[in-house]
């Protein structure tokens, strides 16, 4: 029991300074090559918050699970969807443009559609 609780205390120790590194480095590479602020912002954190998920999906490749990986990538763009923008919402009101509610809102969950008869045997 010790011994999970040391490997957890070091592996969590490892992940807050590999993000710290992560973003200090992209952040400054960034900075010479005159990107913006919020370009910077917004990649740094795409790429923070799906870092996870290709770590999980690349074992899950690995062991053979493919129908796992198929599900962790259509819940994860759900729950960024729907559960990241509905908080947003409650914390401050949303502008939203008509254009995104008649033409991405549907591109998106139909991209989820099909991504999910393609990858199911029916």
């Amino acid at each position: 029991m010790l011994t999970l609780i040391f490997w957890l205390t070091l592996g969590l120790i490892f992940l807050i300074k590999g993000a710290d590194l992560l973003v200090n480095g992209s952040s400054s590479l960034s900075k010479r090559f005159n990107f913006s602020d919020l370009a910077i912002g917004l990649t740094v954190g795409a790429f923070g918050t799906s870092a996870p998920e290709l770590v999980v999906n690349v074992m899950g490749t690995i062991d053979g699970h493919h129908e796992f990986i198929f599900a962790n990538v259509i819940g994860s763009n759900n729950f960024n969807l729907l559960v990241i923008l509905g908080v947003t919402g409650l914390i401050t009101p949303l502008i939203v443009q008509s254009s995104t509610v008649w033409r991405e809102i549907p591109l998106s969950l139909g991209a989820v559609v099909l991504l999910f008869m393609l990858t199911n045997d029916f």
